[in-house]
């Protein structure tokens, strides 16, 4: 009986004691970081550089994996539908955590209930771009023409319902005026339209542009935040520009599995606080048009919470909807 009742009393403390030693041996083997989109982008630069300096602190690989596809949901799906040992992570975005939920009428997860904010990345406002070659210099000659002739202004956006597009509606609705909207699957294709002249507009990430405006392939005209970008200095606000409540960013985030063991969410968390301290993970950061935000996972909690009745509104009064 005395033996049966220790061997009782080992197993109940074995049970007790697995979870914390699983925490406290993570991570022993390499971490994947699902990006949500196709190489090339700003998210995937955001998350190269971020996975690297991890991969450094940690002293394990963090291998970027792209999935593209479904407005950015493909990839997040995949996330939230992984084991939660903390060998997987996401980096989302506005548009696939706060707009998306409103906007697809079956999304295969829940950003609240099947995620775990781990640490808000960066962000970057929006900005709004036409050909070098485009007639148009300021927002004002934007602005008089679609009211002299509405609908024949042709706005391209990354896809119904992603950031750009829904800051491109707040825009319309700013100034009164009403543009043709034309969704691409993805920036790539409609910024070689917008350069060879078959778009007339763009509204775009910052980072997601920057090197074509830098290039002098594209015109940026103005920004949609409350303050001029230091990517972009020479380039006025919205509100600078002539038109007031246009304000809206894309911003960037860890998240992991939903039930993954907290200690993990803790260390990772304090890593990538750490990684975003780094001169070069922010000086990476800034050159591509964004700023590293860090803090807490309870900030990033917040956040979400606010910015999904937020999109809903916006989503709402615009009419987008993919099926």
């Amino acid at each position: 009986m005395k033996r049966r009742s220790l061997l009782s009393a080992l197993a109940v403390l074995a049970v007790s004691f697995a979870a914390p030693a699983k925490a406290q041996e993570w991570p022993n083997k390499p971490i994947r970081l699902i990006v949500p989109f196709p190489a090339g982008g700003g998210t995937d630069i955001i998350a190269r550089v971020v996975g690297n300096k991890l991969s450094d602190q940690l002293k394990q690989p963090v291998i970027v994996e792209n999935k593209p596809g479904a407005g950015g949901n493909l990839g997040v799906d995949v996330a939230a539908k992984s084991a939660p040992d903390g060998y997987t992570m996401v980096l989302g975005q506005t548009s696939n955590l706060a707009i998306n939920p409103s906007l697809y009428k079956s999304l295969p997860y829940d950003p609240v209930k099947d995620l775990i904010p781990v640490a808000l990345i960066a962000d970057a406002p929006l900005v709004l771009v036409v050909a070098q070659d485009s007639k148009f210099k300021t927002l004002a000659d934007i602005i008089a023409a679609a009211k002299s002739k509405p609908d024949s202004l042709t706005f391209g956006s990354p896809g119904s319902g992603t950031v750009a597009h829904l800051s491109g509606e707040i825009l319309q609705a700013a100034a009164g005026v009403k543009f043709s909207h034309i969704p691409y699957k993805g920036s790539s294709q409609a910024l070689q339209d917008l350069m060879g002249g078959r778009i007339d507009l763009f509204m775009s990430s910052v980072p997601t542009a920057l090197s074509q405006i830098k290039g002098g392939k594209l015109r940026a005209i103005a920004v949609s935040a409350p303050a001029r970008s230091p990517a972009l200095p020479d380039v006025p606000t919205m509100t600078e520009a002539g038109v007031k409540g246009v304000e809206a960013t894309t911003w960037f985030g860890i998240l992991v599995p939903a039930k993954t063991d907290a200690k993990i969410v803790e260390r990772l968390n304090k890593e990538l606080n750490i990684a975003l301290e780094a001169p070069e993970v922010r000086e990476k950061i800034a050159a591509e048009g964004g700023g590293p935000i860090g803090g807490s996972a309870e900030k990033f909690s917040k956040l979400l919470s606010d910015e999904l009745p937020m999109w809903a509104k916006v989503v709402k009064d615009s009419g987008a909807t993919v099926d």
